[in-house]
């Protein structure tokens, strides 16, 4: 028996796959507003260069360091002007270099876009609920083409922009029915150009062409397959075009075609190894496909195969190096070899690198089996 047991380990380890594990890095940051330091950071960015940029929401402004943390450059202050913030929220960087920030503090509402270096370029957007007017401007995202599309939380719709702000549509009002919101919270725009919103307050994702012609929708409220509670995160894998929903109340993420179709989910509430407690984020890497989920409650990050085979996670609740306190956001580097992490009430970055290769536990799982 034992001969068999051994014959049968040997197999189990020899059919193993290498994986990628991700290793502390290094952090920047502490409480404060002089240059690196934080106040109820929200948004990270990547740009190409690998230049990290940070939305400062308390110190109403917008930072950007060197992709280890080196301080580079700051612009914002209070204030109504070019330049000038009052709640700076969302941040995304566009792949020809410019920067966009979402100001929905009351007073503003509205968008403005910067150089990588911080020089105002303009803005769009007042309080209203015109063409280009705004309540709550939470999410952004560019797509391929350069138009920007602003989830327009408060008035439940989405409109969107060329990229220097001038209005092209919007789509969206407050309603249950197809291409109607409640309190849109996430926005992804796939490659070929649909535009995905997690309809957060309808249980629900619903999909548009570029120009927000409705394509359909999946979910209701409850914990079947493809149904949801409170859905706060989407994603589109670059390669596949399958969508990755952060299913926030419900503790799990589920993953679907990017027609909506069901393929699967992972995830309980829990603490444990692909547990969640209020996964509030989620990034799928270029390369691999592995996806990142902000496990905001657990204080830490997760990540998994593209169909949610555990790899591991980093942090647990604490200040220490590799310790988090309600991360909110994690941001990808374009090559997938590093992610970074915005460390809410720590008031901190902190970036992991990729290390080659690691055991998939999924395979040891398969060992362990044997001696059941």
């Amino acid at each position: 028996m034992k001969r068999v047991l051994i014959i049968a380990v040997a197999a189990a380890l020899a059919a193993t796959t290498a994986f990628a594990a991700w290793v502390y890095e290094g952090q920047w940051g502490t409480e404060g507003s002089g240059n690196g330091q934080f106040d109820w950071l929200k948004g990270v960015a990547i740009a190409s260069s690998g230049n990290v940029y940070v939305a400062d929401a308390g110190n109403i402004r917008v930072k950007y360091f060197t992709s280890t943390g080196c301080f580079l450059g700051k612009w914002g202050s209070l204030g109504t002007g070019n330049g000038q913030f009052i709640w700076p929220l969302g941040v995304a960087v566009a792949p020809n270099g410019i920067v966009y920030v979402t100001d929905p503090g009351m007073g503003n509402e509205r968008v403005q876009y910067f150089t990588l270096t911080g020089s105002f370029l303009g803005k769009w957007g007042s309080l209203g609920r015109g063409n280009g007017q705004f309540y709550d401007p939470s999410g952004v995202a560019v797509a391929p083409n350069g138009n920007v599309y602003v989830s327009d939380e408060l008035l439940h719709r989405i409109q969107y922009f060329t990229a220097n702000g001038s209005f092209l549509g919007k789509w969206g009002s407050r309603g249950t029915g197809n291409g109607q919101f409640h309190e849109p919270c996430g926005v992804a725009v796939a490659p070929g150009g649909n535009v995905y919103v997690a309809d957060d307050s309808n249980d629900r994702i619903q999909y548009f062409t570029a120009n927000g012609s409705f394509l359909g929708k999946w979910g209701s409220r409850g914990t079947g397959n493809g149904q949801f509670r409170y859905p706060e995160g989407v994603a589109v894998a670059p390669t596949t075009g399958n969508v990755y929903v952060a299913d926030t109340f419900n503790d799990r993420v589920q993953y679907f075609t990017r027609t909506g179709s069901y393929l699967g989910e992972w995830g309980t509430a829990g603490e444990g190894p692909g547990e969640f407690n209020n996964p509030i984020g989620i990034a799928v890497a270029p390369d691999t496909g592995y996806v990142f989920v902000v496990d905001n409650r657990n204080h830490r990050i997760q990540y998994f195969t593209a169909a949610g085979a555990y790899l591991g996670g980093r942090g647990s609740e604490g200040q220490g190096k590799g310790q988090f306190y309600r991360p909110t956001g994690v941001a990808l580097k374009n090559t997938g070899t590093r992610f970074y992490v915005a460390d809410y009430y720590n008031s901190r970055v902190q970036y992991f690198k990729r290390k080659e290769p690691a055991v998939a536990p999924a395979s040891l799982g398969r060992v362990k089996a044997l001696f059941r």
